[in-house]
């Protein structure tokens, strides 16, 4: 079992930063890759960015080159640093792992979602 922890979503202006953090812990596990989605009021869940273990990066058209996907691996920590954030920004952002797990009837893959943080731009 994995569990994904958000953090650092908030309140800014059209313009401004956030950062994001999304934590991982539980058992033994490793994970494949990690990512951002987001939901928009009456939207569809959408891609945001993701990570994979070999430091793969792939972002969705929307973000690219105002927003990133550092992570601390010792940590299994990944952090979504948003710059220039727009209005249409505006969302609940999830953290996603893709995790193998180890367990007593041998590793398992499953798809790990955390909790959510909402972010809101102003304009």
């Amino acid at each position: 079992q994995v569990q994904l922890v958000e953090s650092g979503g908030g309140l800014v202006q059209a313009g401004g930063s956030l950062r994001l953090s999304c934590a991982a812990s539980g058992g033994s596990f490793s994970i494949n890759q990690m990512g951002w989605y987001r939901q928009a009021p009456g939207k569809q869940r959408e891609l945001v960015a993701t990570i994979t273990s070999g430091g793969t990066t792939n972002d969705a058209d929307s973000v690219t080159g105002r927003f990133t996907i550092p992570r601390d691996l010792p940590k299994h920590t990944m952090y979504l640093r948003m710059n220039s954030l727009k209005p249409e920004d505006t969302a609940v952002y999830c953290c996603n792992a893709d995790a193998i797990v180890a367990s007593m009837g041998g590793p398992y893959e499953y798809d790990y979602w955390g909790q959510g943080t909402r972010v809101t731009v102003t304009s």
